[in-house]
């Protein structure tokens, strides 16, 4: 049996990187931008100026709670403001919009956490940070 696994490379993460810091700076938003690998583990992290350094680890946190569940953070946050609170308890869930997997051919490679303005618009960042890659999962 042969199977084949698809990585997200340093490469791709720059890629994304670099699409999020420029949508980032269109909109004239400090933000800390995390990219993981598919096992939660840092490829590269990139603080923009003037971003509170708390941000670090929340961007990082959200992009590990969306490669951990395979979703975006906004539907953790969806499932606590609806009342399911047990979402609360799971370990390594930030309820918190603004962290997306990443899937390429249907697989899984990783995800991209942003934080540093509201969590809508730290969402919008990491999508055109994906997007940046020109693959469809």
């Amino acid at each position: 049996m042969t199977s084949t696994k698809t990585i997200l490379t340093l490469g791709d993460a720059k890629k994304i990187a670099a699409g999020a810091e420029a949508e980032a700076k269109r909109n004239n938003w400090p933000v800390v931008i995390a990219i993981l690998d598919d096992g939660g583990h840092l490829l590269l992290l990139q603080r923009m100026d003037n971003v509170q350094y708390g941000s670090v680890n929340v961007a990082t946190e959200k992009a590990r709670a969306a490669i951990a569940f395979r979703r975006p953070t906004k539907v953790l946050e969806e499932n606590i403001t609806e009342g399911r609170l047990h979402y609360l308890g799971l370990p390594g869930a930030l309820p918190v919009e603004g962290g997306l997997p990443i899937m390429v051919g249907g697989q899984f490679v990783g995800a991209v956490g942003v934080s540093g303005v509201r969590s809508h618009q730290d969402a919008q960042i990491a999508k055109v940070g994906i997007d940046a890659l020109g693959l469809s999962g």
